[in-house]
This record gives structure tokens, sequence and C-alpha cells, in this order.
């Protein structure tokens, strides 16, 4: 493995210094001389001046699709897309065909990441035996694999029994796993709703279901934690309600955390108006309420995460009529940079704040140990060249992802990737993966 130098990285979008990586670990930061050749030991050097260095991503929330949905995603495909993005892990959520809900199912996802070997796919399980609400899958068995199972979500559907809810959140306490909820009441939230309920719906003529399908499940779930001491995670939480709900849990000592959406912080259902099936997504784009309440609780920490929760689908998927269209849009590749256009470029964030939402919060609420590390002697060297002050517009064809329902495409977004590291090999440099350049490139 060839050593890194890293010249005058501004470190977390602080202090420029120079990063000496040695076998994909940081061994030095400071001022270091930079030379073909370091103490012996051939050297890739690259100009960081201007651009901030940040740990490497961590992604709570992406649909793989591998196995079953191949045409759409693949473990491979997905993993490009997210070293793109510049993602370092990425959680693989469990709605595959066949469902990953036992320990040989997470392994082969588990395997599937390693082989692709452009970041660390972690697999979550699902709560119940093929997200179908009515049986635990096998917790234990997949906490004890390989692939070493620490997050279990039903996600794409809401596991909404809440006597099954409580056993999976008591399963999980013994090994200190978390319960991830798509809070969804499909009471309230049936088949046929495809987005928020209001004055947009209304006026389009389209089935909706109302903030509090999502609100009063947050409030149960808190509670159930609370009851059994155990870990709940609100997925993509988008309403202001649930908001509130999880700042009182918090206040309360509950061991809650929740993530938000890229998508959710910065597009409303103003976008409903064209019937675009790029915009149907679950849960709903909302209100400028909503998306203001969401994101000043990312801003003060009541929401720890940004997650993205990447849902690529084939086109004979998505290009449908609105009500017939398949939930979800792209987001590993834009990301960053949507959070740096809606907090960054505002002030309301800085970088070691996105560090934070980003990386280090993400890594701890999924226990992933080498992941979401600081910048430091002796860490391991997953990182981010991120290009403050540069601009980019998003192009859907060239997307590292197998599937095009990119709802940025053609918009200008700001501080574009330049390049990922993961255990200090470049796995993507501005948009291309490791095997689409040159290593010299970068240097």
């Amino acid at each position: 493995m060839t050593d890194l130098l890293l010249k005058g990285a501004n470190l977390l979008g602080d202090n420029g210094a120079d990063v000496l990586v040695r076998e994909g670990v940081i061994a030095e930061i400071g001022s270091i001389r930079a030379a073909a050749e370091l103490d012996g030991r051939r050297l890739t050097v690259v100009d960081a001046a201007g651009l901030v260095l940040l740990p490497g991503l961590v992604d709570l929330h992406a649909h793989l699709r591998e196995p079953g949905r191949e045409d759409a995603e693949t473990v491979a495909s997905g993993s490009a897309a997210a070293a793109a993005g510049g993602f370092t892990a990425i959680l693989a959520m469990a709605n595959t065909s066949p469902v990953t809900d036992t320990a040989e199912a997470a392994e082969r996802v588990f395997d599937l990441g390693r082989a692709a070997g452009l970041v660390d796919v972690q697999p979550i399980g699902a709560v119940s035996k093929g997200l179908a609400g009515a049986e635990l899958a096998e917790l234990g068995l997949m906490a004890r694999s390989r692939a070493r199972v620490r997050v279990f979500s039903d996600d794409g559907k809401c596991v909404h029994d809440a006597r099954l809810m409580r056993r999976a959140l008591d399963y999980v306490k013994a090994f200190g796993g978390t319960i991830s909820q798509h809070a969804q009441d499909p009471r309230l939230a049936d088949g046929s709703a495809c987005c928020h309920e209001g004055e947009v719906s209304g006026r389009l003529g389209l089935p909706a279901w109302p903030a509090i399908a999502e609100d009063v499940v947050v409030a149960r779930d808190v509670q159930l934690a609370r009851h059994t001491g155990s870990r709940v995670h609100v997925a993509h939480v988008s309403t202001a309600a649930s908001v509130e709900i999880i700042r009182w849990a918090k206040a309360q000592g509950i061991a809650v955390t929740a993530e938000v959406t890229p998508h959710h912080l910065a597009l409303g259902t103003d976008l409903l108006t064209g019937y675009d099936p790029v915009f149907k997504v679950n849960p709903p784009l909302r209100p400028d309420e909503d998306r203001a309440a969401i994101l000043a609780a990312l801003v003060d920490g009541v929401v720890d995460a940004v997650a993205t929760d990447h849902a690529p689908h084939a086109r004979h998927d998505k290009e449908h009529a609105f009500p017939d269209a398949a939930f979800g849009m792209l987001g590993l590749e834009t990301a960053l940079a949507v959070v740096a256009e809606v907090a960054v470029r505002t002030r309301l964030l800085s970088w070691a704040d996105v560090a934070d939402r980003m990386s280090f919060a993400p890594a701890r609420i999924a226990g992933l140990a080498d992941q979401g590390r600081p910048i430091a002697v002796g860490e391991p060297a997953n990182l981010v060249l991120v290009d403050p002050d540069a601009s980019w517009t998003v192009d859907r064809s060239a997307s590292q992802s197998l599937s095009r329902n990119n709802p940025w495409h053609g918009r200008t977004l700001p501080a574009p990737v330049v390049a990922t590291f993961l255990r200090g090999e470049c796995t993507a440099y501005r948009g291309r993966v490791r095997g689409q350049f040159d290593p010299e490139e970068i240097a």
C-alpha cells in the first residue's frame, strides 16, 4: 500500500495541515515535507490546499436492492454511488427479495459489500420475518453472524403491532441493538395514499395521508423505549410534531435517536404540482413549516443524523402516473451537497457540525467502531475531501447508480466531493470510482 500525504487540507473546515497516511492509518498531522518518497517509502502527494477534510461519511439508511432487484441497484453500484458521495460506510436496508431476515441473508449482503470494496457495507436486519409484522426475525442469529448486525428495521413498512415492537426492543437490548422504525400508522396512511395531506393534495386531487400517521407511532415508540430501557431510532423524521416528541423524549432521558433526509430538508410539497413521480417519496415531502422544524432540530441536535434513504428504482417502476409510481429517490451522491446548501452556506452548521451529523453520530448509532472516527493520529484513514468554494450541476446520466430517479437533476449544488479514501485507499475521485481513474490522477 502506497503512503498518502494530503497537503494543506482544512481539517473540519478549520486550520490547514498536512495529513500523512501509512498502512491505512493516520500516521502524522502537521507540517510534513512532500517528496516522491518519505523515509524510503513511496508517497502519493495530494494538493489539498483550500479543500475541507472530513471523516468519511456514514449513511444509516440506503436501499441497495440486491438480492432481488439488481435491475435497479446492486451492492456494487450502490457502493460506487456512496463512494462518489463521500461515504465510507453505508447501512443496507432489509427490504430485499428475499428479505434480510436470517443470518445467512445478512452475511450475503455483508460479503457482497466486501467484494465491492468501495465502502463498508453493513446490513440492517429485518425486525419481522418477511417484513410481515407478525413474527420476530432471527435477531439474535443475525447479531451473532459474521455481519454482526446491530440495527434492525422493517423500513418500507412500519412495525405497527405494539406488542411485536416491545418484544423486538426487549430482545435487542441484550446485545446493544437498535430498532429503526419507519413511523407510519397503516390505518391512518392506507395503501392508496401517495403524498402529504394538505392544501396541495386537495387541490391536485391526490390521495394523501396526514402527518399524524407518523406522529402517533413516534409517540408510542418512545414510550416503549422508556418501558424496555432499549434503543429506538426514528428513521426519516419529517414532521414538526414528531420533532417535538423526540425533543421531549430526550429530555426525559429516553434512548431515542433520529435521522432526517436531505430531501426532507430541501424539498417541499410545492414540487408536486407538476405530478412528477420523481418527487413521490415515503414519508412524503412536507410543507415549509415541517421542513423548518426538522432543519432547526438538526441544527440544535434533537435530530442526530442525516441519512439518505437512497431508494433507486428502474424506469418501469417510477415512470407512471403519480399515484401509481414507486416511492423513493436517489440520494447517496448528492447528500453532502444538499446539506451544504441548506445548512452550511446559510451558516446554520459548520463543517465540524456536518462531520458530527453525517459521520460521528451515524457511526455511533450503528455501532461501527472503525467509522466516524476523529481525524487524529492512530485513527483509520476513512476520509473525504470537499471543495467548499466550488459548485457542480447534477447530471443523472453521470450517476454511479444504476437508476436515474434523481430529484436534483439539472440543479447546481455546492461543495462537490473531490476524493474519498477508505482506509487510505482512494475509492472515488471527482465523481469517478476506483477502476475508472488512474490513481496517479489524484497526485
